[in-house]
């Protein structure tokens, strides 16, 4: 093992872009879908963050999250709060997305859920790490091939949009160099960290001074595996292939958490002639291509409005690759451009007393402001809305503007460029001109708002649109969501991307050595793929959808246990009767009006009465009500031998009526059911045995399998015919 790496920062600019012209760019903007990835000097990584199944990493706390709205937390739950500032880190700087996020002007209400105590609060020191939750990330590690690190090291990493109580994230590096195969080639793993999992914002209420944001701590401290690929994702396509290989990676481990939000995907996107972009929000694997050419479409029109805004400005252009900018001239590009565009507001409200936007009308009443500013020879490059032949919006500068002014939290922004519009006529446009005393080819930008708030959006439009004559800004940005999906791929800005400030050691936590002994005893005992999971279940008398059944549902192993021998010394059970009481409604059968889930009925109850079934102990019909009277008053299995547990259940099925009927019993029965409906049987033949099998059932008062019932009347009835 080396010395412990630093974690690093996905998709360094140090690695060779094969094929990327040194002319300028090719594609059109409006037609996504066929940029040539390769052309364009495309990098992409993916950011994978899943919840483990374990208790929480610092805390000792269970990983319960509470599924409760703003509306509907109880009133026992404590409330605190909070608000939070940058401060430097060792090495003198404050984190740049630490420095936004404290101009936000936001204070913060935490939720005490059961599962959260003082150290979610940061009002006691965090416990060491959760064993399991290491021995789940090292298993990964191993699985991937990966190099572990000999000490593990928590570190501090900056948060300050109130996700964290404490104001940072911690992060500990568990591995670097791993690899994970996927159809259209290997994909290599640059780290693999432990972290804690943030709060789970409930809802941000704005005030006359700020913003209020409440968080619930029930998901504060779930332990969290990251895992950060190396840029080797060749095509957008492919980086939907690498998101499935590393889902179905994960859960082959069977040590993570299922189910909504317990997984998420971020990629890191860039072309040549932009930069790297985090893009969060991808939870629909299906849409990955598709946001991932939208991003390459926006960077490539950002590339050129840049090249258009300095050439009508007289300034030098901006090279095809981001690798050859040279820092002289870019700072005086940018002192340039400050000159160009001052950082100035003008005051607009009397202006608009008296608008019939309904919008405005109702800002005014509530005491907030008009604020505007100038953008100098904007007009005409801001943009107004255009769809490309998908039907999602084109890249446009108002989008970048709109989306600087909403992290203030404002809903918006109007410019020049779209109005008159939205209840603001000609004549008032025309007013804000001759205020502002801008020329034809000058825009402005207006904001509605508290005074306070209209300034910050209004500060954030003027660095946006000063952003506008360089490369795109490495940034954090979130697809676009409608009613709980993307709304057309596009995305919008969230955060600058954070830098290598953010990071610092953990003092509270101590170091674990991690020995060769745990690194050989895991990577010895690592647990089953997908495939050696199929190859197993194969040797079975099962079909391949239940096998594809099982998997998905994690139940092939509980299937292999019953088969070969069932948990508390039960008989193997039949694969086929197995696996169809697990993939069937059985359990959930069970359960009903007990205090048991179907997940948490043991199966030492449900494999004792399968055998019971299958031995002919009880009838199939007693199968669900035996088994529920075994779960609530039999002898315990932790406590009661098999033989003991067998024979309680065999005496209370024939007190309770679910005994088999002799073959004689059922045969009679059978021939004076035909007699009885002779006509029925004349006319309908084979047909008539589902509906008879019930008939015969009843006279026999369920004490019949039903199979056994449904063998002699076909038997019968087909004598019956052939005479």
């Amino acid at each position: 093992m080396s010395g412990i790496p630093s974690p690093v920062e996905p998709m360094s600019d140090d690695r060779p872009l094969d094929n990327v012209s040194t002319s300028e760019p090719h594609g059109e903007v409006a037609n996504a879908s066929e940029l040539d990835p390769s052309g364009l000097g495309f990098m992409c990584g993916l950011e994978v963050h899943q919840q483990l199944n374990t208790g929480k990493l610092h805390s000792r706390m269970p990983s319960i999250l509470y599924e409760v709205g703003v509306e509907e937390i109880p009133d026992d739950w404590k409330r605190e709060g909070r608000r939070l500032r940058a401060a430097q880190g060792e090495g003198g700087k404050v984190d740049v997305a630490a420095r936004f996020e404290a101009r936000r002007n936001r204070s913060f209400v935490y939720v005490q859920s059961p599962n959260s105590g003082l150290i979610e609060l940061d009002e006691a020191p965090p416990l060491s790490h959760d064993d399991s939750a290491v021995k789940a990330a090292l298993t990964i590690s191993a699985m991937m091939d990966a190099k572990p690190v000999p000490f593990l090291q928590a570190m501090r990493k900056t948060v300050v949009d109130g996700s964290n109580t404490s104001g940072f994230q911690r992060t500990t590096l568990i591995a670097t160099d791993g690899v994970i195969q996927t159809p259209s080639g290997d994909v290599g793993i640059d780290v693999i960290c432990l972290e804690e999992d943030s709060a789970r914002k409930l809802d941000t209420q704005s005030t006359d001074s700020g913003e209020v944001v409440i968080y619930t701590l029930d998901r504060l401290g779930v332990p969290l595996v990251e895992i950060a690929t190396a840029p080797d994702v060749q095509t957008p396509e492919h980086a939907k292939e690498t998101a499935l290989a590393l889902g179905t990676f994960l859960r082959d481990t069977r040590m993570v958490r299922r189910g909504l939000g317990s997984i998420r995907q971020d990629l890191n996107v860039s072309i040549a002639c932009g930069d790297r972009v985090e893009i969060k929000g991808c939870q629909d694997l299906d849409w990955i291509p598709r946001i991932i050419r939208l991003e390459m479409s926006r960077q490539l029109h950002m590339y050129r409005l840049a090249n258009e805004l300095r050439e009508e400005a007289g300034l030098p252009a901006l090279p095809p690759d981001r690798r050859d900018d040279q820092i002289p001239v870019e700072n005086r590009v940018a002192r340039a451009v400050e000159s160009r565009i001052p950082m100035q507001l003008h005051d607009m409200t009397t202006i608009f007393d008296g608008c019939t936007s309904t919008m405005v009308e109702r800002a005014l009443t509530r005491g907030s402001l008009v604020k505007a500013t100038i953008l100098p020879r904007f007009s005409g490059k801001i943009g107004t809305k255009q769809m490309d032949e998908e039907d999602s919006q084109l890249p446009r500068l108002g989008r970048e503007l709109a989306g600087a002014a909403k992290l203030a939290g404002v809903a918006g922004i109007f410019h020049s460029d779209e109005l008159p519009a939205y209840g603001i006529d000609q004549n008032l446009v025309d007013s804000v001109r001759s205020s502002l005393e801008i020329e034809e080819n000058d825009a402005f930008v207006l904001c509605v708002a508290p005074e306070w708030q209209a300034d910050l959006a209004l500060e954030s439009v003027i660095e946006r649109a000063r952003k506008a004559y360089h490369r795109i800004p490495k940034e954090v940005r979130n697809v676009v969501i409608r009613k709980g999906a993307p709304e057309d791929g596009t995305t919008t800005a969230m955060r600058p991307l954070p830098g290598g400030a953010r990071m610092y050691p953990e003092t509270d936590i101590p170091v674990v050595p991690l020995d060769e002994d745990r690194w050989s005893s895991i990577s010895d005992e690592l647990p089953l793929n997908r495939i050696q999971r199929i190859e197993r279940l194969s040797s079975y008398d099962i079909s391949d959808n239940q096998i594809e059944a099982l998997i998905g549902a994690e139940l092939d192993d509980i299937l292999v246990i019953a088969i070969e021998g069932g948990p508390c010394g039960t008989p193997g059970i039949p694969a086929k009767a197995m696996a169809s009481a697990l993939l069937d409604n059985t359990r959930e059968e069970i359960s009903e009006s007990t205090e048991f889930s179907a997940e948490n009925i043991p199966m030492p109850i449900l494999t004792l009465s399968l055998h019971a079934r299958e031995e002919g102990i009880i009838t199939r019909e007693g199968l669900v009500p035996m088994a529920r009277s075994l779960l609530i008053e039999g002898p315990s299995y932790k406590e009661a031998e098999f033989p003991e547990r067998l024979k309680w259940f065999s005496e209370k099925a024939e007190a309770d009526g679910y005994t088999p009927a002799d073959s004689s019993a059922v045969e009679d029965a059978v021939d004076e059911i035909l007699a009885d409906r002779a006509d029925f049987v004349a006319e309908r033949g084979l047909g008539a045995i589902g509906p008879l099998v019930g008939v015969v059932m009843g006279k026999l008062g369920g004490a019949a399998d039903g199979k056994v019932v449904s063998e002699v009347l076909k038997q019968k009835i087909s004598e019956l015919i052939e005479d």
